[in-house]
């Protein structure tokens, strides 16, 4: 059967109404509700996330019916409409203690399982729910495993975590620090007991801990916001503050780590790119959640005219905000910095479940972290809110660089496939930062469930570029779910990658507006840093169109 949009925008519509005095009243008995989820085809019992909601308003957490079994509850909320109120529980029955009358319950799994929405009627003697859940893709058969670079949640509970929703790798933030000039590992007991070492959940669901944030919102004694850089898969805490940065990602890189841009817009992101090399940029951020998208204003001054993102009488809508991060890192690609995208979450911070948001790693010769980690760093990859992507160039995959023999123009070939949950939209093939071509999006009926869109297209390349494709699913509820892959890049000799004049200028623009913020804040080896990003731009505006 295919999920199809109307099917889940009722089912979605009526569990957030359930509960605002529609249902059943409840009669204040409480009575020990017992579940049991299952896979629809195999019958054995699946790790979940569980929401509950009673019908007098009140948000339910599960507990586990198993001596050996657990469950972490999630109670987390953002602004009044920015609600994310669960249970990730392990392959065991749950119990709810819910009050007599109607409960809403909804059942998901990660991004591989069609989510099931059930209204219960609670009553004393009542017998066990069983769920049947359903998979529509099983994206591990294939090769492909996914990953969460920004978790703030604790090793103790990851385990539970990464099987509830079927995330392969999570990497928790487990250095972080917050001030300037301070050592991310100096705080005592910060990350006491962390080995460099991965801590494998099951065969194919892993934990690395050693990984650094710093998120920088005080300089010199002083509210001063700099922003936020990842350091995943290092070995030993840094003995170093930041800024400057540049010595804290020279240890970085000598211990193995991977470079990971937090978000676009934060004051010094566009500095770190040019100074540091970022190897990563989150292209599915901590901004995208399942709830209700929440930060409209935040940083909405830095956004160019250029870009004509999406607004509404109260700021950045969702495809706004996404369409921003996807314009900026369109324009970096442009000047040659070569970032793979990657995605994460910041859950145990923000309203969003663990992998929400998540890069899908190709590995077709078996699952290890370490291979994992090298086809993050290669961008052997796709992320994804929700459909799945999975595409080549003339036969490369995502991450390749085709270098041509001949600087004559050349046919290119985008073969693939993109298959999700819900109808797409045209699936959109982006060359250089723009959509040369929308492809109808077959949707036809997938076997296992979800809607199955081929790509067989080609293209005209006539310069030095890079090829990806994105998709966005086709909602009745105004939301935003997408999935973009890896670019590829094409070498054209005697042609280098040309940024447009309009990109540069405000790369440019925002290198100045920084280095004013800064004067009198940061030192002199500090600023030094944005000016040499300023000069690293201005020398690729020498060569825009």
């Amino acid at each position: 059967m295919v999920y199809t949009r109307r099917s889940t925008v009722l089912a979605s519509l009526a569990f957030m109404t359930l509960g605002v005095g529609d249902g059943m009243a409840t009669s204040g008995e409480t009575v020990a509700l017992r579940c049991d989820v299952v896979d629809a085809e195999s019958g054995r019992a699946l790790p979940v996330r569980v929401y509950a909601r009673s019908s007098d308003g009140r948000w339910l957490f599960a507990r586990s019916a198993a001596p050996d079994g657990s469950a972490i509850t999630y109670d987390k909320q953002r602004f009044t409409q920015c609600v994310e109120k669960h249970t990730t529980v392990s392959a065991h029955p749950f119990l709810i203690d819910a009050p007599t009358g109607e409960l809403a319950l909804r059942i998901e799994r990660g991004k591989e399982y069609l989510p099931v929405d059930r209204t219960v009627q609670v009553a004393p003697g009542a017998g066990p729910v069983k769920i049947d859940l359903k998979r529509w893709i099983d994206m591990a058969a294939r090769g492909w495993y996914s990953g969460d670079t920004h978790v703030h949640r604790s090793v103790e509970e990851l385990p539970n975590l990464l099987l509830a929703e079927d995330l392969n790798v999570g990497l928790p933030l487990t250095y972080w620090v917050t001030t300037s000039h301070t050592p991310p590992g100096g705080k005592e007991g910060f990350g006491a007991g962390v080995k460099p070492e991965p801590i494998y959940v099951d065969p194919t669901h892993v934990i690395y801990p050693v990984n650094t944030e710093y998120e920088i919102f005080r300089v010199a004694e002083r509210r001063h916001t700099l922003g936020a850089v990842f350091a995943l898969g290092h070995k030993t805490p840094f003995p170093m503050g930041v800024p400057p940065v540049g010595p804290f990602a020279e240890r970085a890189r000598e211990e193995g780590a991977i470079l990971d841009l937090d978000k676009h817009s934060w004051p010094w992101s566009l500095m770190l790119v040019p100074v540091i090399r970022v190897d990563l940029f989150e292209l599915a951020n901590n901004h995208c959640w399942r709830t209700e998208f929440g930060f409209r204003q935040w940083t909405i001054d830095t956004v160019p005219d250029y870009m004509k993102l999406e607004r509404d009488e109260r700021g950045l809508s969702e495809r706004g905000w996404i369409d921003f991060g996807l314009q900026t890192y369109y324009a970096l690609l442009n000047c040659g910095f070569s970032m793979r995208p990657s995605a994460g979450t910041a859950s145990g911070v923000h309203p969003v479940p663990l992998g929400f948001g998540r890069v899908y790693v190709h590995l077709p010769d078996g699952f290890t972290y370490e291979k994992w980690m090298e086809g993050l760093a290669a961008g052997r990859s796709f992320v994804t809110t929700g459909p799945m992507l999975m595409i080549e160039v003339d036969g490369r995959p995502p991450g390749a660089t085709i270098r041509q023999e001949s600087s004559n123009p050349a046919k290119y070939r985008i073969t693939g496939t993109a298959i999700a949950a819900r109808p797409l939209e045209p699936i959109e093939i982006v060359v250089g930062g723009r959509v040369v071509e929308r492809v109808a999006a077959a949707n036809r009926p997938a076997p296992r469930g979800g809607c199955h869109s081929p790509i067989d297209t080609r293209i005209d390349v006539a310069e030095s570029t890079w090829i990806a494709v994105r998709v966005f699913e086709d909602r009745l509820d105004g939301r935003v779910r997408f999935a973009h892959s890896s670019p590829v890049h094409v070498e054209v000799p005697g042609k280098r990658p040309r940024p447009r004049r309009k990109e540069i200028e405000y790369l440019v623009g925002r290198m100045k507006e920084e280095l004013d913020r800064n004067r009198g804040v940061l030192r002199p080896d500090e600023l030094a840093e944005y000016e040499k990003a300023l000069s690293a731009y201005q020398r690729l505006g020498e060569h825009a169109r």
